[in-house]
């Protein structure tokens, strides 16, 4: 049963520290719960926050989860100097937190986290089931373009929070209102020079990006390998992920579900939370009602009908 957002109490993840393979610090958060956990992989550019409300309603309802900032991006760690961005090291750190989370949790990543989340399922199978949040092998470069653009956009940082509040409005001009300055604390960085600069690793536009491109035929036969329940969660209004995308997608995993989200953009969380935990808790529902019925099959039943 999914409990309504406006009946789920209140549940704040707690601080943790992770540390990667090659001793990054990774900061995270986490709620207890029972059973399998959810992990909350987020996208490029964005924070563990974007999980925040998504986190809040899957301890309401009973699920463990945990987020955590991408290596160069919020609380967590840069690479050193000498160390440059791959994607090696995000599914590495995949893998580290599902492994803080617990046995097969089920990951829940958007945009660079679901495609990070596929080749760790590929190369070491940590999951028990997947959900996509706007994201395909194939995707569309003009989104990825209007993305870069806008992170690229201010290298020399903001005077104030207001001046960042209006430019994130006019990227995201669906979205109603300014963001406050509490809203923005987690994204922006005081400087030596007073000026406020984005959370994230300047590196990571130079290091990394340049390489996705060679990522994709890894991510395609990632795909093609999945053998868990899969649901991918698209945005009506995606200029990233299209009708063709999709497609190309259930190509290559014929099993796996899609919903859209009518009104929703590429920030599909951040655009209709609600509906979209709602989408996710059906599918978490779903999953584990499944696998309590194979395990109940699987389970001896000597006294099953047990008369002494």
């Amino acid at each position: 049963m999914v409990i309504p957002a406006a009946t789920v109490p209140v549940h704040e993840p707690t601080p943790v520290a992770l540390t990667a393979a090659d001793g990054v610090a990774l900061a995270a958060a986490r709620c207890e719960g029972r059973g399998p956990g959810v992990l909350l992989a987020h996208g490029f550019g964005q924070t563990r926050q974007a999980w925040l409300q998504t986190q809040r309603r899957l301890a309401g309802a009973g699920h463990a989860s945990l987020a955590w900032d991408v290596r160069g991006h919020g609380q967590s760690g840069r690479n050193p100097p000498d160390s440059h961005y791959s994607g090696e090291q995000f599914v590495a750190d995949v893998g580290t937190a599902a492994a803080a989370l617990g046995p097969a949790p089920v990951l829940v990543g958007a945009s660079m986290g679901g495609l990070t989340g596929l080749m760790a399922q590929a190369s070491g199978r940590p999951f028990s089931a997947m959900v996509l949040v706007d994201i395909t092998p194939r995707w569309e470069a003009a989104g990825v373009e209007r993305i870069l653009g806008f992170m690229n956009a201010h290298p020399e940082g903001f005077d104030s929070f207001e001046h960042a509040a209006e430019q994130i409005a006019a990227y995201l001009p669906h979205r109603r209102g300014k963001k406050t300055p509490a809203q923005l604390a987690h994204l922006l960085n005081a400087r030596p020079d007073g000026r406020l600069a984005w959370h994230w690793d300047p590196r990571l536009l130079s290091e990394f990006i340049p390489s996705t491109d060679q990522l994709q035929h890894l991510i395609e036969d990632a795909c093609r390998q999945l053998d868990i329940p899969v649901l991918l969660v698209s945005g009506g209004r995606s200029d990233l992920v299209t009708s063709q995308t999709v497609e190309h997608f259930l190509e290559l995993a014929p099993h796996a579900r899609h919903v859209q989200l009518p009104e929703a953009t590429h920030m599909v969380a951040g655009d209709d939370n609600d509906a979209f935990t709602d989408t996710l808790l059906h599918f978490l529902h779903d999953h584990f009602m499944h696998d309590h019925f194979l395990h109940h099959l699987a389970t001896p039943t000597a006294n099953h009908g047990d008369t002494r």
